[in-house]
């Protein structure tokens, strides 16, 4: 089962980074090294949905972020990015997945940051259902002022030893096979060993299920190749809003919606790269378990 994973992860990322080019079942079967027969059920069994409901999902999470955080951006830059054929599908298959409209979405989320959670209806289907985020616009501005310290600052590459967890429940597995991997290579435990956290999904768009987060670990030098289910992965340099601050773990939604929020209130425009998070202290070692987490947002 682990070669499939290493496969399938393999897959998972080409689609991410190209959600515009030829992701047909034959295509990415050969990138896997399967049949297409056989990838197609590997694929499901590992992820739990077809490859095609995969690639609808990212792509139309992926325009839900977007139209979110980036009030700039043409509808038809992004649909055509995002690899849909014309406005008319790119429409059709939103509203089918959030329930309104492109357009509606973008003039709803991104001012008040509300919350989207889809519930399950009386005839089964799936709806979408915008509830406001649990602190006022004001009391959010607050906390941030209170306990998040926010630069904007460049930041240099970073090499990462990685694992790929779907679905929330999976992350602290995915940290405990980074973990026993670094050990074995006398990389943990060391001084000032930094682990990180990747999100390439939103919480706002994608069930927590479905989120796809990289458990990851600071290297001083690149991973050369996959070594089981531990794979390099590199964020490039460039310039991030940064957030530090001692938190709990209960206080990281609240922090990223704040510095979201400060992203828009200051102008700045999501870069198309990956937010992540950088863990300087264990939240197990402290009393009352807070930890010190620089929340990074990639802007330009």
């Amino acid at each position: 089962m682990e070669e499939h994973k290493k496969r399938i992860i393999k897959a998972i990322a080409y689609i991410d980074n190209n959600l515009d080019a030829d992701l047909s079942l034959e295509k990415m079967a050969g990138i896997a090294m399967y049949s297409s027969f056989h990838f197609h059920r590997i694929f499901k069994l590992i992820t739990g949905e077809t490859l095609q409901n995969y690639i609808i999902r990212k792509k139309t999470e992926k325009s839900a972020f977007y139209l979110a955080v980036k009030k700039d951006i043409e509808l038809k830059e992004l649909y055509l990015d995002l690899g849909f054929s014309n406005h008319s599908v790119f429409s059709k298959t939103f509203k089918k997945y959030y329930g309104i409209s492109p357009t509606a979405f973008r003039n709803s989320a991104p001012e008040t940051f509300h919350k989207i959670l889809q519930i399950q209806s009386k005839n089964g289907q799936m709806d979408t259902v915008f509830s406001q985020y649990i602190c006022s616009i004001e009391n959010l501005l607050n906390c941030t002022k209170m306990n998040l310290k926010i630069e904007v600052k460049e930041l240099p590459e970073m090499n990462l030893a990685a694992v790929m967890s779907l679905g929330i429940a999976n992350v602290e597995p995915s940290y405990n096979i980074l973990i026993d991997w670094a050990k074995k290579k006398k990389l943990f435990p060391r001084e000032n060993v930094k682990m990180m956290s990747v999100y390439h999904d939103s919480f706002k768009v994608t069930p927590p299920d479905k989120v796809r987060i990289h458990a990851c670990m600071l290297l001083d030098k690149n991973l050369e190749k996959q070594e089981g289910l531990v794979f390099p992965e590199t964020i490039h340099a460039g310039k991030f809003i940064v957030g530090s601050g001692e938190v709990t773990l209960h206080d990281f939604e609240k922090c990223w919606v704040s510095l979201f929020l400060w992203m828009n209130e200051h102008h700045y425009s999501i870069r198309k790269a990956f937010p992540f998070e950088i863990y300087h202290t264990n939240f197990r070692e402290h009393p009352e378990g807070k930890m010190i987490v620089d929340f990074c947002i990639p802007v330009h």
